[in-house]
């Protein structure tokens, strides 16, 4: 009787183990990477590379979530600030994230305060495309066109506040113009009406906009690095261009909750790191014209502070605010 108690015992201390080990593991479900747009643009893509890797690599289940609505992403992004800092719940979005409570006051959240900082992964140039039918092959003819016929030009971006926004109005102080700037929901619309000749200008990450210069359907002009992309070496920067030099990346991250629980950030931030900074990451991303940009999270969170910084001067210079 004595031996079945200790058995019994042991066997009650060996349960209870296993349900504090259960409890304490993690993931122990699905993770979900919110992308606040539609599918089909270039923070998606990122996503869903992302998403595809670490699924991979970790054995673990990492799915996108599109939550798409409000300009610059802002209901998915506040979702996810409100969320429970569990690390089941994440956010991935580009630089747009740090812009738009720039031009918006009543965004409800605070980019450094109201998000954990858990890690930069991509980054690439915008490419500065036209329609075919423009007769200019530099962004300084280009603009030549706009200054001899004002009223014949409107530009576009894919959304307010957007890296492609900011390097148009850009664009327009150094040319001296000051075209209107169509706002779009998203790429696609706005890359329909670029090719239809409905406007004739617009900045997009290579992810989306480079399939269409390849099928002659667009003209680049210049791609807004220092230097000329490896994917599409022909186009030239902006200054070959006959323009400022401009850099001017679409950057991508990956945010949770503020308060995320330590175990949840600790496996997130190894995860990611070991995603980001893999050949294979690197290949797939190269396709879409981005290149890894692995930040840690105190590495983002002073990068988003600079960022801010940068972009707050491009706002008040060209008056872009949501009215």
């Amino acid at each position: 009787m004595k031996q079945f108690g200790s058995l019994l015992l042991a066997a009650s201390l060996a349960a209870i183990s296993s349900g504090v080990a259960t409890a304490q593991e993690f993931p122990a479900r699905a993770i979900s990477i919110v992308v606040p747009y539609p599918p089909g643009g270039a923070v998606d893509g990122v996503a869903r590379v992302l998403a595809a890797e670490l699924s991979e690599s970790t054995g673990k289940t990492f799915v996108v979530d599109n939550r798409a609505g409000g300009a610059g992403g802002v209901v998915g992004s506040t979702e996810v600030a409100k969320a429970d800092p569990d690390g089941y719940t994440l956010l991935l979005n580009a630089s747009i994230h740090v812009v738009t409570p720039l031009i918006n006051k009543n965004v409800p959240f605070d980019v450094l305060n109201d998000f954990t900082h858990i890690a930069g992964i991509a980054a690439g140039p915008l490419l500065v495309v036209t329609p075919t039918s423009t007769k200019a092959n530099t962004l300084k003819e280009f603009f030549e066109e706009v200054k001899a016929d004002p009223e014949g030009f409107n530009f576009a971006t894919s959304s307010y506040g957007s890296a492609g926004h900011l390097a148009v109005e850009v664009l327009k102080a150094q040319a001296g113009v000051d075209t209107d700037v169509v706002t779009y929901k998203g790429a696609g619309p706005a890359l329909t009406d670029l090719m239809g000749g409905q406007v004739q200008l617009m900045a997009d990450p290579m992810l989306s906009s480079l399939p269409h210069v390849k099928a002659g359907r667009l003209k680049a002009l210049a791609v807004t690095s220092l230097k000329r992309s490896a994917l599409a070496p022909e186009i030239p920067t902006v200054e070959e261009s006959g323009m400022q030099p401009l850099e001017m990346v679409s950057w991508y991250g990956v945010w949770g909750p503020k308060n995320l629980e330590p175990k949840a950030a600790e496996y997130l931030d190894a995860a990611v790191s070991k995603v980001v900074n893999s050949d294979k990451f690197k290949e797939k991303l190269t396709v879409f014209g981005f290149e890894p940009m692995y930040k840690n999270s105190a590495d983002l969170k002073t990068f988003v502070v600079d960022e801010t910084k940068r972009y707050g001067e491009i706002v008040n210079s060209a008056g872009i605010k949501v009215e």
